[in-house]
């Protein structure tokens, strides 16, 4: 990936972040994080991975997420200086929940390890 794509990502990831925080009146996404944003090489398509605070609401949240997308990319025009702005996929997290499973395994083991 080059350069130019990876500043390009972690900016529209900082700035979706910041949308999804202050201007979005959805309750279902005010507890939304964002993890990674990954762009097609010719900037026209945008997967951001999400994770979030109630894993009961997941659905719902990605829902709503795929709803707002539209107002997403109209403050992501205003904020950020590209000349086209990518759609947006918005796709949840898994890695971190796989990341505590496998954490939950290894402490599982120490502990028989101990007994």
């Amino acid at each position: 990936m080059s350069i130019k794509i990876e500043r390009i990502a972690s900016m529209l990831e900082k700035e979706i972040s910041y949308i999804l925080m202050t201007e979005v009146k959805d309750p279902d996404i005010k507890f939304v994080t964002v993890t990674n944003v990954k762009l097609a090489s010719d900037l026209g398509y945008a997967k951001v991975y999400v994770t979030v605070l109630d894993q009961n609401k997941k659905d719902e949240t990605l829902r709503s997420l795929k709803a707002a997308r539209g107002f997403i990319r109209r403050e992501l025009a205003n904020r950020v200086e590209i000349r086209h702005i990518p759609e947006l996929d918005f796709v949840y997290d898994e890695s971190i929940e796989y990341g505590k499973k496998i954490e939950d395994i290894i402490e599982e083991i120490h502990k028989e390890d101990q007994e």
